[in-house]
């Protein structure tokens, strides 16, 4: 294991987090908020604790993909402790918990939170909330990429711990230059959308914070009421944002080369609208009648389906009160989510996609054992290491909800919350039903079991894996003996020459 290239990586980590701290600082000065001055302190604890760390380079900066789950795990979880220090700091949240609590569901933009008066936060709290969301979705160690050269394909072992996917790829040869690109088209898209909103009547503060909750596929609002009282041309703009936020950033990169056909062709992208405008029709005909107004209805319907699939998690309705068969629509779209290599959370269309094209080829097999048929997306044979992934992952998953939804169970909510909460937080939604509805949060229930959705929330967003190797035993076990190994083998080499040495004083 190399470690002095994990620690460096965490250094750099550190250092950009103090810079971005900086921003919530200024926020609460051009508002005159004192609390903003603990932002501008833990920003130069950052920066010091990550200039230190970075003051000599590792010998050897090539790591292997253990590193780079380790480092992806790592950087997470130093990113969600230190930021969520202001908010303790400022005395806004009642106890660190809540703090990390509401940090973690920010970086991993889940946008579930412990509060149920989010407009009495001060401007810094509030733009650091939604800032999270928007340096989460994109990914802290992307951005990274394009800082620290890496050797061989230390690059690749990063960004496939922490980007999304069942498979994960460069769109040019060269990775830094497609870190680049996505962070280009990334904030593009963002800016996009604030001049959008502003035109929409928002106030720049609003459009800013709101664009990086969307962006980021996060939730995170600066009213108690979501987006509710903002016009319907402005959900229409949120809505059209969120679902574009949800598509595959390769569908854009195609878009910018002016490859029409092959970015209207990517399978993945076909699915998601498909699943999107089937969800968005039997929704409107369900609710109809309840609003009373087709326009209203498709309205509502639309702005939710985009909020849930691609696990940004805003609300203009309590859904919780809609009909059954829509709330389960509803549910079903927390574990689908939005499309690989995009913002967004869930299991991702194009494992839903390959899970189904699996199961029937099977079923063909069974029909013609002699056969031999192959699982093709995106027109290409799939890979076997590839549906092991993914296969893999999908049983991982129901066993991490599985255990989850169990240890939560000792709360003794309702079963409709229990299985929600935990949906909702694995996905990286937000909201749930019931007890963790749209008008709800997370506030009632116990540290420990806000420690559970803490966990839940990081191995949604890590897609399970580089959080889970942490906890196998075989990792610290080889570490420890590779150690051990090394000290005996340093004690054989210098023990004969400390006898030359003593022999040739006398």
């Amino acid at each position: 294991m190399n470690y002095s290239a994990v620690k460096y990586i965490l250094s750099y980590v550190l250092m950009i987090e103090g810079a971005l701290l900086l921003f919530p600082f200024i926020v609460g000065v051009l508002y005159m908020e004192q609390k903003s001055v603990w932002y501008l302190l833990v920003a130069v604890i950052c920066i010091v604790l990550g200039v230190l760390g970075t003051r000599h380079k590792p010998k050897n900066a090539m790591f292997y993909f253990k590193e780079g789950c380790l480092a992806t795990a790592a950087s997470w979880i130093t990113l969600s402790i230190f930021g969520s220090l202001p908010l303790i700091l400022t005395g806004e949240y009642p106890s660190y918990v809540d703090a990390l609590f509401e940090i973690v569901s920010g970086f991993t933009t889940t946008g579930a939170t412990v509060l149920s008066d989010v407009e009495c936060l001060c401007h810094a709290t509030l733009f650091w909330r939604a800032f999270t969301h928007w340096i989460g979705g994109m990914g802290v160690l992307v951005f990274l990429l394009m800082i620290i050269p890496m050797s061989g394909g230390s690059n690749m072992n990063l960004m496939r711990a922490e980007s999304p996917g069942p498979s994960v790829g460069k769109l040019v040869p060269h990775l830094k230059s497609t870190a680049q690109i996505l962070y280009v088209i990334y904030f593009g898209m963002t800016v996009v959308q604030v001049i959008l909103l502003l035109l929409g009547g928002m106030s720049l503060f609003e459009a800013i914070t709101t664009s990086f909750s969307v962006a980021g596929t996060g939730g995170f609002g600066i009213k108690n009421d979501s987006i509710a009282s903002y016009s319907p041309y402005l959900q229409w703009v949120i809505t059209i944002f969120m679902l574009l936020f949800g598509v595959n950033f390769n569908a854009y990169y195609l878009l910018l080369l002016r490859k029409w056909k092959n970015a209207l062709k990517m399978e993945e992208v076909r699915y998601y609208f498909l699943i999107i405008a089937v969800a968005i029709g039997i929704i409107f005909c369900n609710i109809l009648q309840m609003v009373g107004n087709a326009a209203d209805a498709l309205r509502q319907a639309s702005f939710q389906v985009a909020s849930i699939i691609t696990t940004t998690g805003y609300s203009t309705v309590d859904f919780n009160l809609w009909p059954q068969s829509s709330r389960t629509i509803m549910v079903l779209l927390m574990f689908i989510g939005a499309c690989a290599g995009s913002t967004g959370g869930g299991m991702k269309v194009s494992r839903i996609v390959i899970l189904f094209k699996t199961v029937g080829k099977e079923l063909h097999s069974y029909i013609h054992p002699k056969s031999i048929q192959k699982v093709k997306f995106e027109k290409k044979p799939v890979e076997h290491e590839v549906l092991r992934a993914t296969n893999v992952y999908f049983i991982t998953y129901i066993i991490v909800f599985a255990v989850s939804t169990f240890l939560i169970s000792f709360e003794e909510k309702d079963l409709v919350t229990t299985f929600t909460s935990v949906a909702t937080t694995l996905n990286n939604v937000g909201p749930g039903l019931e007890k963790v509805g749209p008008i709800e949060n997370f506030g009632a229930f116990t540290p420990f079991s806000k420690c559970v959705f803490m966990f839940d929330m990081i191995a949604g967003r890590l897609e399970l894996f580089p959080l889970l190797i942490l906890f196998h035993p075989a990792l610290w076990k080889d570490t420890l003996f590779h150690r051990s190994k090394d000290k005996k083998s340093s004690r054989r080499v210098t023990a004969p020459a400390k006898a030359a040495k003593k022999k040739a004083n006398k």
